[in-house]
């Protein structure tokens, strides 16, 4: 009797928590009906272009989990403090064309009088339990009070290192457009953002934002979800012309064909910004390695990189500062711009000859 209230009360424990609103909502209503008419929405959820297994070849949820929780992590986090500078973004020149990143995937940027925010997690966490996946120290040196109003947040996703519920709450009050894959707007929803507010779409739709503002989303190779239910909203980039630059904001994603596409179809980029980390051997096909980082960039047609999902959170079993190293060894016999900057640094997106220092280097 004793053990069956125990597993009673764990059990409506979990229901409890799982009823707090930072779990979103499954979508509903006519959200819901749209989905189901999505060519990309089968078998009851979202599916990738191509066949995509959570797992690589010869790995099984044993062996990761095995791996990840008793393997030893070597430098998995750094032992010193991240070095980052505080751009004061309020006194930004309104005409200059610059990116200030915060670590991980998220980053500001302001182009052609537009200010624009990109996956915020700023709350210390990539997780519903705060007390875990905690970001490295002096990765989160800016709040929300340190932005102006933004007139576009993106959304790539649902998952919690790139939709954080308390920063996204508490940009509430500065945001005007936000742009996010099919399915997401549920969770802003929820979270009491204007349906009106919120532009919601499926891959390959286009969208004017403003006079010269405009967005394509295009395909990823990834997956969703912030419960036990997974791929109940969709997953994206987004290709965005402004009027004097072409951006390429890459969220999550494996390699795939897609990458050549859409730099055929949409490109040539200005700049491509690329998920590059938290990958392995074991998941590669929902995370690029830093070879294929490379490859996508060039397929993209894209005349800079600029490699993101690193130096904020530990989310894999490589050395933390193992994507930044890896890619620019790499690149020495490619040759593709780099843009490598230190977390707050200001990013001077017209400047094609601002020289990043190897910063990590000098960080145990």
């Amino acid at each position: 009797m004793f053990l069956l209230i125990l597993i009673l009360a764990v059990a409506l424990s979990i229901y409890l928590f799982l009823q707090h609103p930072k779990f979103g909502r499954q979508p509903t209503g006519e959200r819901r009906a749209k989905i189901q008419q999505s060519p990309n929405y089968k078998n009851g959820a979202f599916q990738n272009i191509s066949f995509t297994p959570d797992l690589a070849e010869g790995a099984t949820m044993y062996s990761v989990m095995k791996e990840f929780f008793f393997s030893e992590k070597k430098r998995n986090k750094p032992v010193d403090v991240i070095p980052a500078v505080k751009t004061d973004l309020h006194a930004l020149d309104p005409l200059s064309n610059v990116l200030v990143w915060f670590g991980h995937s998220s980053y500001f940027m302001q182009v052609d009088g537009k200010k624009m925010l990109v996956d915020p997690v700023l709350s210390g966490a990539a997780s519903p339990l705060s007390f875990t996946t905690r970001s490295f120290s002096g990765s989160d040196i800016y709040t929300p009070s340190d932005f102006p109003e933004i007139d576009y947040l993106f959304i790539s996703h649902d998952h919690w290192d790139h939709l954080d519920y308390k920063t996204v709450l508490a940009f509430k009050p500065k945001i005007k457009k936000i742009i996010c894959s099919l399915g997401t707007g549920e969770h802003l929803e929820r979270w009491g953002f204007s349906a009106g507010n919120i532009i919601e779409k499926d891959w390959n739709e286009e969208v004017i934002l403003d006079d010269g503002f405009k967005v394509t989303t295009a395909p990823g190779r990834h997956f969703s979800g912030r419960g036990f239910k997974r791929n109940q909203a969709l997953w994206t980039a987004f290709a965005l012309q402004t009027p004097t630059l072409k951006l390429f904001i890459g969220g999550d994603s494996g390699y795939d064909s897609h990458f050549a596409e859409i730099g055929e179809r949409l490109g040539p980029f200005d700049l491509a910004i690329l998920e590059n980390g938290q990958y392995n051997k074991s998941w590669k096909y929902i995370h690029m390695m830093p070879d294929e980082v490379l490859k996508a960039a060039k397929e993209l047609r894209a005349t800079r990189l600029f490699p993101v999902h690193s130096a904020k959170f530990a989310l894999s079993l490589h050395e933390w500062d193992a994507p930044l190293k890896t890619i620019t060894e790499l690149n020495e016999s490619i040759g593709m711009p780099l843009i490598t900057p230190r977390i707050g640094e200001l990013v001077n997106l017209k400047d094609k000859n601002h020289i990043f220092s190897k910063w990590w280097e000098n960080v145990n």
